[in-house]
């Protein structure tokens, strides 16, 4: 069956004419619902809550034994977990926290669609055996013809994201401890946000960022520090390309390209900035026209100066590279 059951463009998301300069709010008419395909979303849910749950279980056996994150221990778990499932429970704090993240910034995304009467789908995860998962997305169905409204849904996702990812950091470097030079060591090493780095300057007065090791709830907020600060890259149909579109539609293409050239160096770093700057060049810079000249103010603006801090706190030009035992 097609996920899609009903054609949008014979049902205008509004009432009357599209709003003009100083336009007060308009009503919003709801689209036919799509026919859910309920069975899909639960099943890739669960898969995504299986992958994250053994990535989180073999986290937390190198947390107990000293070790450093390992990438090859973690393939091995999935190979004899099914001998001892109860060894799962203890993958749970990483993979609730994950995806209570990861669900918070997708329903931040459904809720504001819901709000404006736009079509759009429940969340859709993506399961991975190397950190667990590859995210999570929602379908927008229906046009949007209001900028107010692409700002609004554009926005929702990672502020409602970083709302939970913001305790949960707080939470896991509680619980993470010290040990000299262990983030420099294991398969990966990864980067520190700044949001890190100052929490961690809070929590462990006086010691290096390099001798931390991160608890797995920790690391699962670092995951959705890294997964924010993508989706709000400023380009094409990111998030950040959302509310950069809403604020300036006739530079967006340009910022768009701009800052898709600008990665390209920071594959020096980490060669995904490469790729991800290579395919949102070539493929990713465009964005749908909004026929909407009202322009975005009010709170809606600090909301978007709010963003913009979050995307800076959240970003890391080197957020992985290759580590040695």
């Amino acid at each position: 069956m097609s996920s899609q059951d009903f054609s949008p463009e014979p049902y205008p998301l509004y009432a009357g004419e599209p709003p003009g300069p100083g336009a007060e709010e308009f009503h919003t008419l709801p689209f036919p619902r799509t026919r859910e395909r309920y069975w899909l979303y639960a099943l890739l849910f669960l898969a995504t809550l299986l992958t994250t749950t053994i990535v989180g279980a073999a986290m937390q056996e190198d947390f107990f034994r000293n070790q450093p994150f390992d990438l090859e221990h973690t393939f091995t778990f999935f190979t004899y977990f099914w001998q001892d499932p109860i060894l799962l429970l203890q993958g749970l704090p990483f993979s609730l926290t994950l995806l209570m993240i990861l669900l918070a910034h997708e329903f931040g995304h459904y809720l504001a669609a819901m709000y404006h009467g736009v079509d759009a789908s429940l969340p859709y995860f993506l399961p991975s055996p190397i950190l667990g998962t590859f995210g999570a997305f929602i379908r927008v169905r229906s046009p949007i013809y209001s900028k107010r409204m692409l700002f609004d849904i554009g926005i929702a996702g990672p502020l409602a994201g970083f709302v939970f990812l913001l305790p949960a950091l707080s939470i896991g470097l509680a619980f993470s401890k010290v040990i000299p030079g262990i983030a420099n060591q294991g398969t990966w090493i990864f980067g520190t946000p700044l949001l890190q780095w100052l929490m961690g300057k809070a929590i462990f007065p006086g010691t290096p960022v390099s001798d931390i090791y991160l608890h797995p709830i920790a690391r699962a907020a670092w995951i959705g520090m890294f997964t924010t600060a993508l989706n709000l890259l400023p380009i094409g149909q990111l998030d950040g390309g959302h509310i950069l579109y809403s604020f300036f539609p006739g530079r967006h293409k340009t910022i768009s390209k701009a800052m898709c050239i600008a990665l390209l160096p920071l594959g020096k770093f980490w060669g995904g900035w490469l790729l991800w700057g290579l395919v949102l060049l070539w493929l990713g810079r465009r964005h749908p026209m909004v026929n909407d000249e009202t322009a975005i103010a009010g709170g809606r603006r600090q909301l978007g100066w709010i963003a913009l801090i979050v995307f800076l706190i959240c970003f890391t030009y080197a957020p992985i590279r290759a580590g040695g035992l």
